[in-house]
């Protein structure tokens, strides 16, 4: 059974939250709140999360002060930020988001189905991702146990549908830098999609090294 992806909805409105949450329910994955910025934090201590959806205008920690804390952390700085706001300061407030690490910068009121479609893409490189994470350490503990060549029958399948699973993702990141690069030209958006596709081009290094004749199992990168 594939485990649901985890959505981080943070709004000190009780009534955005509602809002939000009926959005996203078709998406049938698991959806968190947080009505500060605090609480966000202190829930992304505990759980990782595909995608942030983040309220610029809350009392006390606002959105830009928490996506800050976000980035800091290594455990969380890679996770995509939505940036939700009820008003519109122009460009300069806009770069702002962008430069506090937001992957896009959406006023509200908001299309409910451009929003929806927006988060169902960062979910789908999530699961992808989890998926590969899974699988690779179970071809590295089927290398480790396949003699002395490291390759067994079995572990040359798994590799086999591993590389597929990440042609997937490969051509996910590709659209959404696509996507990205039409919906703005902001180089902080375009560098988060840039580091997506640095980690999966690490990830085709190591599967490719693991093919038999290259010499042994790498140590397939860490994907936050």
């Amino acid at each position: 059974m594939v485990q649901k992806a985890k959505i981080l909805l943070v709004d000190d409105r009780p009534e955005n939250l509602l809002a939000l949450e009926a959005i996203l329910s078709a998406l049938d994955q698991t959806l968190v709140r947080a009505s500060s910025g605090e609480e966000a934090l202190k829930a992304l201590l505990t759980d990782d999360f595909a995608v942030i959806l983040l309220d610029v205008q809350m009392p006390g920690m606002d959105g830009f002060e928490t996506a800050a804390h976000i980035k800091r952390r290594e455990r969380t700085r890679d996770i995509p930020i939505i940036f939700l706001t009820a008003i519109n300061h122009g460009p300069h407030h806009t770069f702002r988001g962008y430069a506090a690490g937001a992957v896009d910068y959406i006023s509200k009121p908001f299309d409910p189905w451009v929003l929806r479609a927006k988060v169902s893409v960062f979910v789908e490189l999530y699961m992808k991702n989890c998926q590969l994470r899974e699988q690779a350490a179970l071809l590295r503990l089927q290398l480790e146990g396949g003699g002395p060549n490291g390759q067994t029958k079995e572990s040359a399948g798994l590799l086999a549908e591993l590389s597929a699973r990440l042609a997937a993702v490969e051509e996910q990141a590709e659209a959404l830098s696509k996507q990205l690069d039409d919906d703005s030209a902001d180089a902080a958006a375009v560098a988060t999609a840039a580091h997506l596709e640095r980690k999966l081009t690490g990830l085709r290094r190591a599967l490719d090294a693991l093919e038999p004749g290259t010499g042994g199992a790498p140590s397939l990168p860490a994907q936050s």
